[in-house]
């Protein structure tokens, strides 16, 4: 059996969408952890994965969080189940 090493090396292009939706998958994942903390201490309850990705898509209609359109839905969704 023989075995292949492979570098990947992406392009200008490449490397600012990967940060992009890195970037983007951590602010979703930290507003997640930080809507579980604030509804477990005033309720004792976690919220629901799918109740979250709906304010998540409330939230993303807001000037102030357009940016977050330019990832794909999949990124955050992803993070948020993993959030949760």
């Amino acid at each position: 059996m023989k075995s292949i090493k492979v570098m990947l090396k992406p392009n200008n292009k490449q490397k600012t969408k990967l940060f992009l939706y890195a970037n983007t998958a951590r602010f979703a994942y930290n507003w997640t952890i930080a809507k579980q903390q604030e509804n477990f201490q005033n309720s004792g309850k976690f919220i629901n994965d799918s109740i979250l990705r709906k304010q998540f898509t409330q939230m993303k209609k807001l000037d102030e969080f357009n940016w977050l359109n330019n990832v794909s839905n999949n990124v955050t969704k992803q993070a948020i189940k993993d959030a949760c």
